[in-house]
């Protein structure tokens, strides 16, 4: 009778393994929500003593965790949707916790519409892979040899979900619209959430490759919310509006990536954002405190190649450590530039200063930077092995484009303030500055305009 009675405990175990798939991916994602969890949920219980919402948020800030945590690892593709809504569910009723608070609910509401419709091109994606393939397992979904037709629609619907929850232009409103909810609601969902994006196209990564025009169609849309969110957060004064027009921008390049095949580098990306953007909202109430750098304009063109020089070393050193056997000129190419750039933009606030050894001091930190990164890009490849492969593709037109279009936007931002105020360029750039000013603004029911619109219950 014992012995039954083992065999069918072992028998019902054996039945919910099935379900589930503990890969190198899922192992590093928990790894990150449950650190960001652990450090939002200590914050939180003295950050919310005393508010009203500190009860009911400590009801949805657990289930959240758990669902997270089970998203990633579940290989039940239905059961993966079920995760995938439940956690977007909790965030909308987290970011409402104050229900008489007009604009919370707003914001809210906005954001159930956008992840929702996400929500349901994701499920059309999977019945679609599912109708085709027979089986409900994601690994064999990824193994199974569906026709071009099927992957190019069900890609795209991946993307589009990819789109919403990552907040990408067009869809990129309901984050710039969640300002009102509490700050550890905001990090939760600027340092986990609003990252799922790059882990949907990781995750279903075997179905994007080879297919290089919907590759290149993500890269076109990441580097527009880059671009477009860059902008928006440099001409915002308000501290938070400016998070998240930068959790836009950052989302942006984090799609790029996936777009140039390099979803690894996608999940180093993913990473840092998260925990640099969970720091920045658990302390965004110091932010008056916070010391910069003064760039001491005019910037001469003198000042920029020498940036440039130092920049260039730090690609060589990023390159050599991410990619060591890159042998041709690839989709690789747009990374490393971009490598480039931050290492010169990094450093050009240094080599202004007086002090006596900025030219070492800034070598060096682009040099250790750079490094970081390359160890962090190739130890994610190493860590992921081959459950995520990296497909890096010839470049086209469209690349070469971005790339210009990303070198001529960097270097505006670095010379605007040179221009002469009575010039035509001083006037379209006056234009631009009020556009981007006016597209980083929430939507205006989610703006609190008076005090007595709000209350704190």
């Amino acid at each position: 009778m014992i012995q039954d009675q083992h065999s069918c405990v072992k028998i019902k175990m054996d039945h919910w393994l099935k379900y589930i798939d503990l890969d190198q991916l899922s192992i590093i994602m928990i790894v990150l929500i449950n650190y960001v969890s652990l450090n939002v949920g200590f914050f939180a219980r003295n950050y919310l003593k005393g508010d009203a919402s500190y009860r009911s948020f400590f009801v949805y800030f657990p289930w959240l965790v758990l669902s997270l945590n089970l998203m990633m690892v579940i290989d039940h593709v239905m059961l993966f949707a079920i995760f995938w809504a439940t956690n977007n569910v909790l965030l909308c009723f987290m970011m409402g916790l104050r229900s008489r608070w007009k604009a919370a609910q707003a914001s809210a509401i906005l954001t159930y519409k956008t992840l929702g419709f996400g929500w349901l091109c994701l499920g059309v994606a999977i019945g679609i892979l599912v109708w085709q393939a027979n089986t409900f397992f994601i690994h064999d979904l990824l193994l199974y040899p569906f026709s071009s037709d099927v992957l190019g629609v069900a890609s795209i619907l991946i993307f589009i979900s990819a789109m919403t929850q990552s907040a990408l232009w067009p869809f990129h409103k309901w984050l710039t619209s969640s300002l009102n909810s509490p700050t550890p609601a905001s990090a939760m969902m600027h340092a986990g959430l609003v990252n799922g994006g790059g882990f949907l196209l990781a995750k279903f990564s075997p179905l994007f490759m080879g297919n290089n025009f919907i590759l290149t169609l993500v890269f076109t849309v990441g580097l527009i919310t880059a671009v477009v969110g860059t902008l928006w957060k440099l001409v915002q004064s308000d501290y938070k509006r400016m998070l998240a027009c930068s959790t836009m921008g950052q989302m942006g390049f984090m799609i790029v990536q996936c777009g140039l095949g390099l979803f690894p580098a996608a999940i180093a990306h993913l990473c840092w954002h998260g925990l640099y953007k969970a720091y920045m909202f658990l302390g965004s109430g110091t932010a008056p405190q916070e010391k910069r750098y003064n760039l001491n304009y005019p910037l001469s063109v003198q000042d920029l190649l020498y940036a440039l020089t130092i920049g260039l070393i730090g690609g060589a050193v990023f390159t050599a450590i991410a990619y060591p056997d890159i042998d041709r000129i690839d989709t690789r190419f747009i990374l490393i530039s971009v490598a480039v750039m931050a290492g010169a933009q990094t450093v050009l606030p240094i080599i202004r200063q007086s002090y006596r050894y900025r030219w070492l001091m800034g070598l060096g930190m682009v040099i250790v930077l750079s490094g970081l990164y390359g160890m962090s890009v190739y130890g994610i490849e190493v860590l992921l092995g081959h459950s995520i492969m990296v497909y890096p593709y010839d470049l086209n037109v469209i690349h070469i484009v971005g790339l210009i279009i990303l070198i001529i936007s960097w270097l505006f931002v670095l010379f605007q303030k040179n221009l002469d105020p009575s010039s035509a360029l001083y006037k379209l750039w006056m234009r631009v500055y009020v556009a981007a000013l006016n597209g980083g603004n929430p939507q205006k029911n989610t703006i609190t305009v008076h005090k007595t619109q709000y209350t704190d219950r």
